[in-house]
């Protein structure tokens, strides 16, 4: 019997939002300091609960094929024995893009 294929839980940091998605494949990408996301996994369409942030992300990646992100965006990456509810939230806290450009002096 062969092994199910693993899914990914990568968390990542996006305009002041944390993007959490499920995905089958995560790459070192041939470009420079990204990480290639490819196999996005969302939730089944027939539930009777349909989470907006879900829907959203469902909106914006369902059609992509793979996509690339910046490796210093990247907050965390778990492999789950199942997927959960893919979803968007405010970065609060520490969570912090590296490297932080200082703001530019006003004279």
């Amino acid at each position: 019997m062969a092994a199910e294929e693993p899914i990914y839980r990568v968390a990542f940091v996006n305009q002041d939002k944390v993007y959490e998605l499920y995905v089958r494949h995560v790459f070192q990408s041939d470009l420079w300091g990204f990480l290639e996301l490819e196999g996005f996994v969302f939730g089944s369409r027939s539930e009777l609960v349909v989470d907006p942030s879900e829907e959203k992300l469902r909106q914006q990646f369902g059609e992509v094929k793979r996509t690339y992100v910046p490796v210093h965006a990247v907050i965390r990456i778990d492999e789950v024995r199942q997927s959960g509810v893919a979803k968007i939230s405010d970065a609060k806290g520490t969570i912090t893009q590296f490297p932080v450009m200082p703001p530019k002096k006003s004279t």
